[in-house]
């Protein structure tokens, strides 16, 4: 494959993740449409990283360190916040990562919406392919679950890692849209297996500081112009504007991660 191809490719896997964001939602779009036909990026239901209100962000990352302490960021440690203000208090909450930490642990699983016993089990079956390198898994309650899927919503979403706890529990934290039986598998391993890395904590790695310096922005500039209709405001803040490597605990960088 040639590099100018390799380059298309990219731009095109990442206006994906990005899509849901030019509609003016807070997210980027990945994958395919849960018919399991390839789709043209205009309707490529979109991958949605959930940020909680403003309000809840200082509690969300108090919550976080709680849970594991490891999430605190590394230039400030959450203890030391009591003294700033509440600008500098917002700026760490940016920082703190929303991982579950080492310990093993068990998130229940519901559902909002009527699904069969046979969905709701593949469903949890492929949440529960991430038990082969972590220490986090997933099992069906009767009640209401830590995490609630919906298959009603638009776009597939998650919210980030522990953040799913300050979510009222008469709405979903996770979204499937329109996920049958039927649904391919290919789009049960690329999408649910996706969503739940979110739920576990990780953000999208196509923002990772190393893989956006791959990008020729000039080019991207334009490819995504083309495309999207999208001004350079809107590549920065969807596209070339990486994720601040303090926040994140981390391998290295990975073009083919599933997140």
């Amino acid at each position: 494959m040639s590099e100018v191809e390799e380059l298309r490719q990219t731009l095109a896997r990442i206006a994906e993740m990005a899509h849901s964001a030019s509609n003016g939602t807070s997210v980027e779009g990945e994958h395919n449409g849960s018919n399991g036909q390839d789709l043209p990026a205009a309707d490529v239901p979109g991958c949605t990283v959930k940020t909680l209100p403003r309000r809840l962000l200082v509690k969300a990352a108090a919550t976080a360190v709680k849970i594991n302490p490891v999430n605190a960021p590394v230039a400030a440690p959450m203890g030391a916040a009591a003294d700033l203000g509440v600008m500098d208090r917002l700026r760490l909450s940016v920082l703190t990562a929303k991982y579950w930490g080492p310990t093993p642990r068990r998130l229940t699983v519901s559902f909002m919406e009527s699904t069969s016993p046979d969905l709701r089990a593949r469903i949890v079956s492929h949440m529960n392919a991430w038990t082969r390198t972590a220490c986090i898994s997933f099992v069906e309650t009767r009640g209401v679950g830590q995490v609630r899927i919906s298959r009603a919503g638009s776009g597939y979403w998650s919210y980030l890692g522990t953040d799913i706890l300050l979510i009222p529990r008469n709405r979903p934290t996770m979204n499937l849209q329109g996920f049958t039986m039927n649904t391919s598998e290919s789009e049960y391993r690329r999408v649910v297996r996706h969503e739940t890395g979110h739920t576990m904590g990780f953000p999208h790695e196509h923002m990772r500081k190393s893989l956006i310096a791959r990008i020729d922005a000039k080019k991207a500039y334009q490819w995504f112009l083309q495309t999207q209709g999208w001004d350079k405001a809107t590549v920065d803040a969807q596209v070339l504007t990486p994720l601040d490597e303090r926040s994140l605990m981390s391998t290295p960088s990975d073009q083919t991660s599933i997140m």
